[in-house]
């Protein structure tokens, strides 16, 4: 590991990745050595291997970071944000720690916790939380909340320090309890500030932009058990807390716990409430049944309406699970008695719905519950292609030569939904047969494209280009396919999705290049709109 210099330079630390790469492309010796020295995807190979492994910008910036001591590139610009506060007052050093350590809807900021780096910035600022109890809790400093609490009895039930804070409730919702060097010294703080008095129903309001630790938004309260079932996900802790009288129903820790079912049986064992929490409906989102079996062995109801939209324009669990693609739920929900007749707002049953998303077991399932008539033409073509049989499709298009184009804007949609779904082959059958390429649908009210480029899928960007897709195609949040190409590769919301491949593919189809903002080196301009994109990406769209 290098030893870091007093200031690193984001900009110096980016031409350094470059250059790196343009080395390696080079065949230079040492470059090769570094690579295979700091990235354990490539330990050991030989020069001729490690060159054939066709490296990029982002794995030089992933040999940088390592060679400085942090996991990834996106750890090391953190950092770099870090050392940039790190010369003014404390506290806005301390507040900068805080963001590090706590979620969004605590810390009052919508970028990601970072606990890497915020343990970076602690072990070379010890004395950063010192003399702060409120911050102490953060850590599970036994000692100075035992200081605070003999000084004053009534601390431990009043808010305070930067995030305006109870303290139990900044030891539930600390990041650090997901690190094993600290989730002991915050489970005893816990017990130490239950025995001294603390309320363990304690509670904050949403502090998640557009609100602020300012002007929280008062329609939702998060609690103290919310940090160690929903946040955290931490059973034990969850346990202390219900066994010394937390409310299991306080509008999120349920619906939020659902990702460690252990802790969801906690709950349901103490009494939490599955009607209204939407906890039916977020199980079926994941893909393991088991936490929407563990709700239905509870007494969850398998009927259960929705309460909010996206939800509510499908009518009930089944459809929503036949919606999502989930075969599993789909027949948990049917043994504990979903009904198998109760159609969506626009009118559609659940077996012509498991039909139309190519859920082949679920429809006989479905049938053999039903009086399911005979389906139409229509739905024939789309079952067909939705479970990518090309034959009968094109047999029913050749009976049908209307069809594609003369499907229900409901139908049309499956074209979005199957590129939400990830089912390439299913698209590429569709646009095949003449299916609109411009349609939208999915959550977000997106074209295929927008849904390729979202996942970083190139290879489907392409081909869809090649088919007719522009990219200037608008989806539901404003944008185009540019926009959406410059959050995807800026938040990868899909692991290893090849975003530089995308941006290839849409210049190869008429989106303008990018010109460089000389004010402004984080950002771009592409078609007279300023954007910004990650950095292999800018590379790509700058040429």
């Amino acid at each position: 590991m290098n030893p870091l210099p007093d200031r690193l330079n984001l900009d110096h630390l980016k031409k350094q990745a470059k250059q790196l790469i343009r080395l390696y492309r080079s065949r230079d010796a040492a470059a090769m050595a570094r690579f295979r020295h700091a990235l354990p995807a490539t330990a050991g190979l030989s020069d001729e291997d490690l060159s054939s492994r066709g490296l990029r910008l982002h794995d030089a910036q992933s040999c940088i970071a390592r060679e400085h001591g942090f996991a990834s590139w996106p750890d090391l610009k953190r950092y770099v944000e870090v050392q940039a506060v790190a010369q003014k007052e404390r506290a806005v050093r301390v507040l900068h720690w805080l963001q590090l350590i706590y979620r969004g809807d605590v810390s009052n900021t919508s970028g990601r916790a970072n606990l890497r780096v915020g343990l970076r910035m602690l072990a070379e600022d010890p004395g950063l939380v010192a003399g702060d109890p409120y911050l102490a809790c953060a850590i599970g400093d036994e000692d100075a909340l035992r200081q605070a609490t003999q000084a004053d009895p009534s601390w431990v039930n009043l808010s305070g320090g930067p995030l305006r804070l109870p303290p139990l409730f900044a030891v539930t919702h600390s990041g650090l309890l997901r690190v094993e060097e600290f989730r002991e010294r915050l489970h005893r703080s816990a017990r130490l500030l239950i025995a001294a008095g603390a309320d363990v129903n304690q509670r904050i309001y949403s502090r998640w932009p557009p609100a602020s630790l300012e002007k929280p938004d008062m329609r939702y309260p998060l609690s103290t058990l919310y940090g160690a079932a929903g946040a955290n996900h931490d059973l034990p802790l969850t346990r202390l807390l219900l066994d010394a009288g937390a409310d299991p129903n306080d509008g999120e820790s349920l619906y939020h716990s659902l990702e460690n079912p252990a802790c969801t049986r906690l709950l349901l064992e103490y009494g939490a409430r599955i009607a209204e929490s939407n906890a039916i409906y977020r199980s079926i989102d994941l893909e393991d049944d088991t936490a929407l079996k563990l709700l239905l062995a509870h007494g969850g109801d398998p009927n259960e309406p929705a309460r909010n939209a996206p939800l509510t324009d499908w009518g009930s669990p089944l459809t929503w699970a036949i919606y999502r693609r989930r075969p599993l739920h789909v027949k948990a929900l049917l043994d504990a008695g979903a009904d198998p007749s109760r159609a969506t707002r626009e009118g559609l049953s659940p077996y012509r719905l498991a039909l139309q998303f190519g859920l082949t077991e679920a429809a006989a399932l479905l049938r053999a519950q039903t009086d399911a008539p005979e389906i139409s033409d229509d739905e024939r073509f789309v079952a067909a292609c939705a479970r990518g049989d090309e034959a009968e499709a094109r047999a029913v298009a050749t009976r049908r030569p209307d069809l594609p184009a003369a499907l229900s804007t409901v139908q049309l949609r499956l074209l979005p939904d199957m590129a939400a779904a990830g089912a390439d082959d299913v698209v590429r059958l569709m646009v095949r047969l003449g299916w609109p390429i411009t349609v939208r649908g999915g959550d977000w009210d997106a074209s295929a494209l927008n849904l390729a480029v979202f996942s970083g899928n190139a290879a489907l960007t392409r081909f869809l280009l090649e088919h007719g897709a522009r990219w200037t195609e608008q989806h539901g949040h404003g944008d185009n396919a540019c926009g959406t190409l410059s959050w995807a590769s800026l938040n990868e919301p899909v692991e290893a999705g090849d975003w530089v491949g995308c941006a290839r593919a849409l210049l190869d189809h008429g989106m303008p290049r990018a010109t460089a903002v000389p004010d402004d080196p984080e950002c771009v301009v592409i078609a007279g709109i300023r954007k910004q994109f990650s950095d292999e990406v800018t590379e790509e769209l700058l040429g």
